[in-house]
């Protein structure tokens, strides 16, 4: 147990105060699955959870642990598990699977998926991706300017309009981290200019949530949050909100997400038909509906790209390197800690 806490907290994660499930058993357990991180607010979890009931016949309940608290509950519950599946930021792929929370299955065209966003032996897959920048509600601002660049974050006037999601559990919060030390001439192992930056930041009092955010932005709580395009674009387009997303000029970065099955889940033919699912022609093309790049880049539809910014902004964002960012993350935990924090 010992092992798993010092894990959990390499990753920057809390254990406590995580609330487990009871486990479904019976006949109801045959209509059940859990997943751990499938928020519905969050890349259209919503839409997809009620696919799955009406197209398979199985309730998977929302669940808003962010990326680290649902890998510290795997980490905690490894005895007896209470998930059946998880979806994480792709930094977390390789962690969970090194703790031994996933088990090896290889989902319906699984062998489509590029060799680099997919673990070999089938312990996680891409299910899509975001592009991270920031997500501006432009009416919240008042007669402020769109932030254009990570640099005008740092600028008085956007004093406590600033929005990040915690580095010490969010994986798109350490994203965040990464994606701007990168952008400011940082490497994967040199975190100066991020931590240089943040601590920058810090004066003009940001708001740092821990969970996803996107009703904050939607209402104006939070006027500007380093999030992904695909919760831009659904404010913009599907909530008709005020809003708009920005890809800062001195670059960014592309994130996967990925998904896999839970080690001796109590509910593994569920869980397997969850991920079956998600990896179909119809839950990509929703992905792709819902503005989110499919790991099948075919399934984006022409109308959906073209909801989309320029693809002269978009070369501004590069792939991220998965197996450095993991390496990196706790040092980013560590100095935000430390030094931010």
């Amino acid at each position: 147990m010992l092992k798993r806490l010092a894990f959990a907290a390499a990753l920057g994660i809390a254990t406590l105060g995580i609330v487990t499930v009871g486990t479904v058993t019976g006949a109801a357990a045959q209509q059940r699955a859990l997943c751990y991180n499938c928020p519905p607010e969050w890349a259209d979890w919503g839409s997809q959870l009620k696919a799955i009931q009406a197209k398979l016949g199985i309730q998977v309940p929302p669940d808003n642990k962010n990326s680290g608290q649902a890998i510290a509950a795997l980490i905690a519950e490894k005895a007896n598990p209470v998930a059946d599946v998880t979806y994480l930021g792709g930094i977390a792929a390789d962690p969970a699977k090194d703790a031994g929370v996933l088990t090896p299955y290889k989902p319906k065209n699984w062998e489509k998926i590029p060799a680099d966003l997919k673990d070999a032996d089938g312990n996680w897959f891409t299910i899509h991706s975001g592009t991270l920048g920031l997500f501006v509600n432009k009416a919240a601002l008042g007669n402020k300017p769109v932030p254009q660049s990570w640099a005008d974050l740092l600028k008085p006037e956007y004093k406590g309009l600033v929005g990040y999601l915690d580095p010490t559990s969010a994986a798109v919060g350490q994203l965040g981290v990464m994606a701007i030390n990168l952008a400011l001439g940082g490497t994967y192992d040199n975190l100066d200019p991020a931590i240089k930056f943040f601590k920058e930041l810090a004066k003009n009092q940001p708001i740092v949530p821990k969970q996803t955010s996107y009703a904050r932005v939607i209402s104006g709580e939070i006027p500007i949050l380093l999030d992904y395009d695909f919760n831009a674009y659904r404010g913009q387009y599907t909530d008709k909100a005020p809003v708009q997303f920005v890809i800062p000029k001195e670059g960014t970065l592309v994130f996967p997400y990925v998904m896999g099955l839970v080690n001796k889940g109590p509910n593994p033919d569920n869980g397997k038909k969850v991920l079956d699912f998600v990896l179909s022609d119809e839950s990509q093309a929703m992905w792709g509906n819902a503005y989110l790049r499919p790991v099948f880049a075919d399934k984006l539809s022409a109308e959906a790209k073209a909801k989309f910014l320029p693809d002269a902004e978009y070369a501004r964002a590069k792939a991220v390197d998965l197996k450095a960012l993991a390496k990196a993350q706790p040092q980013i935990v560590e100095r935000y800690r430390k030094e931010v924090n």
